[in-house]
Order: C-alpha cells, then structure tokens, then sequence
C-alpha cells in the first residue's frame, strides 16, 4: 500500500543540516506514527513521502523552503524586556518558549539583549534550510476506510 493523504504512516527518519550535523532523528529512538495531513509533520516532508511503501528507505535533499518554509524577517520581534521574569538570564542563543494568542506553544531565539528590548526570532529554527531528509517506511495503513464507517 502507497502513502496518500489520510494514509498511517509509522517511520523512522532523520533529517541533516548540508554539513552533515543531525538536526533530528528517530533512527536510535521509537519511530513515529502520524496521519498524512494531520499536521503532525511539516507539509514539504509530507510530500516527500507520497507514493512511498513500507519497506522503502529514500534520502533526498530538500531545497530552502521546501520545508519548515522560508525565513521571514517579519517573524523578527522586538519584545518588551519587563515582559520576561526579572530574575530570568537572557543571552543571544538562547531558545524560550513564548504562548502565540492562540494559547499554542512558539519557540523563540533570543537575538539581541538590549535594557529596554530583546529581539527574537520566531522563525521554525529550519527554516530556509538545505535539508538532507532520510526515511524508512515501517508501516502504512490505509486509515480512510475508517472514516467512511
């Protein structure tokens, strides 16, 4: 069976930085298991697996954009520094977990640290990344049967 849109899907995959650096894997971990389309993995590595079977092991390279989507420097923030705990230490690197108006979960980088602001990046850390994107397809299962029930 094929992985279309709707299809089960459980895999291992991994996916490297053009220099080789593991950016994430579960090749040494539990492999993952999603619906196509449910959102749990990005769209650009969605696509990739279409047509895909289980038992098939494919690595291609996805160009910027492809995933994860483009960097925006509109998703560059200045944010207020008295908004942040006044004991909390902050310095550029550092990744902290903002609430979007819609209660979900972002992760920022703190760019810059001034007395007044601190400048985050809200973009996804991959973002208009070369990606080497490796996956083993462990099983596929055709969940639309389901949903006609």
């Amino acid at each position: 069976m094929q992985i279309t849109f709707g299809s089960q899907v459980t895999l291992h995959f991994a996916l490297r930085l053009q220099d080789g650096l593991v950016a994430e894997s579960s090749f040494d971990d539990e492999p993952i298991c999603f619906v196509v389309g449910d959102g749990s993995l990005d769209k650009g590595l969605e696509l990739a697996l279409i047509g895909l079977r289980a038992g098939d092991r494919q690595s291609l390279r996805l160009m910027p954009g492809q995933a994860f989507g483009v960097r925006d420097e509109a998703a560059i923030h200045l944010v207020e520094r008295d908004l942040f705990p006044p004991d909390m230490q902050l310095e550029p690197g550092q990744v902290i977990g903002f609430s979007s108006e819609d209660g979900k979960e972002v992760a920022g980088l703190v760019l810059e640290v001034g007395a007044e602001e601190v400048r985050v990046d809200f973009n996804h850390p991959l973002a208009g990344r070369e990606l080497d994107f490796e996956v083993q397809v462990l099983a596929v299962e055709n969940t639309r049967a389901h949903w006609a029930e």
